[in-house]
């Protein structure tokens, strides 16, 4: 899960961190993270747009989605992946522009999925880009926490600590998608990329933040990888 590791980065720069998830049980885990804790669903839109004005946010980092624990059940959830992928995105757009939030980064992945779901991967990125945000294309996450503990996934991938700094430096970056895999893997995809595709390949974008920012990140209650 990227947010337990980004929100300590976020902290450790001097940004107050706000992270929301509908879970009660997991509201000290992400005060021990150094992260403000909000519960509240997606799916509740009044309460959500609520929440988010009263964190004050500047930016909103969107890492939700309902994945198992077990990589083997993953089947069993597309259909409500999906759904947070549609509905929740257009909820937390909405409740950061009523927010008044300048920054909006979202969740996505850097490999092809059929049917539904890679449908509902393309409507979250156009609904993203038309509003001005930022779409993160993460490659398949390895490493502690991730479905790929003690092996390496099929490229693209990127090991989940690079894929959190990078998500970092990302919340500098204008509108646009961008590519969080391997430097391996951004070589072989520079080539086919087009005018809004930009690549974050591991050990790139040293730049520093401008400064520290308000940020409300809506973060997954009960997944491993996007």
């Amino acid at each position: 899960m990227i947010g337990v590791r980004l929100v300590p980065m976020l902290v450790a720069q001097g940004h107050d961190v706000a992270g929301m998830t509908r879970s009660l049980t997991k509201a000290d885990f992400l005060r021990g993270l150094g992260a403000d804790p909000i519960v509240c669903d997606v799916y509740e839109a009044e309460a959500l747009r609520e929440a988010v004005i009263d964190t004050g946010a500047q930016a909103i980092v969107h890492l939700l989605t309902d994945l198992p624990d077990d990589e083997a059940e993953i089947s069993r959830f597309t259909e409500a992946n999906a759904r947070i992928r549609r509905e929740g995105t257009r909820n937390l757009l909405a409740a950061s522009e009523t927010a008044g939030a300048s920054r909006f980064l979202a969740e996505s992945v850097a490999w092809r999925l059929e049917g539904d779901a890679g449908a509902a991967v393309v409507e979250l990125e156009r609904t993203v880009l038309a509003a001005g945000g930022v779409v993160l294309r993460y490659g398949q996450l390895y490493g502690p926490g991730t479905y790929f503990e003690h092996e390496l996934p099929d490229h693209p991938r990127i090991e989940i600590g690079e894929a959190a700094r990078r998500t970092v430096l990302a919340l500098e970056e204008p509108s646009g998608v961008l590519e969080i895999v391997s430097a391996r893997d951004a070589r072989v995809a520079q080539d086919g990329s087009s005018s809004t595709d930009r690549m974050f390949p591991a050990g790139s974008l040293n730049h520093a933040m401008s400064g520290p920012l308000p940020l409300a990140m809506p973060l997954s209650s009960c997944s491993k990888a996007p």
